[in-house]
């Protein structure tokens, strides 16, 4: 076998291997569970539903996590959809939407697309976040789904 074969089967090995570790990546980052979030971090929903009534809410960008079927059915007043943080795709819509912001920005996000304890979208959309140094980041924590813990609690809502 020439030498020139030999390297280019190496070359091909390697970029495989490559690959496979970055989709065994993404995966992993995908799987982590909510309850990962440093408790400090989390806040109630009767908490954001206050925080709308004043200038808080203005200066805090609220970011939705989790399924683009679900923002358009409801969301939060003033809400962005951020892409759902359980794929690449997603959660480089969220690192583009918070590129230009300063890193001490107020940043919420919150999902509610199933239960906290099963939630696909809030650690690795949260992780995303203070791997870009974010400073000031809270995390909605939504026990059983957003209908329920939002919407059916009367909590100012848009829907379409």
């Amino acid at each position: 076998m020439t030498r020139a074969r030999i390297l280019g089967r190496r070359i091909l090995a390697s970029v495989f291997s490559i690959c496979l570790l970055l989709v065994t990546a993404d995966a992993a980052l995908a799987a982590k569970p909510a309850a990962s979030i440093p408790a400090d971090k989390l806040i109630q929903p009767a908490e954001v539903a206050a925080m709308l009534k004043n200038d808080a809410a203005a200066r805090t960008l609220i970011l939705q996590v989790g399924f683009k079927s679900m923002f358009d059915q409801a969301h939060i007043p003033g809400s962005e959809y951020a892409g759902p943080g359980n794929t690449g795709a997603g959660l480089q819509v969220l690192r583009d939407r918070v590129a230009t912001l300063a890193k001490e920005s107020p940043i919420l996000i919150y999902c509610g697309c199933c239960p906290w304890s099963r939630c696909p979208n809030m650690a690795a959309a949260y992780d995303a976040l203070v791997e870009l140094g974010f400073t000031n980041i809270r995390a909605m924590i939504i026990n059983d789904n957003f209908g329920t813990d939002w919407v059916d609690k009367g909590y100012p809502t848009t829907r379409p």
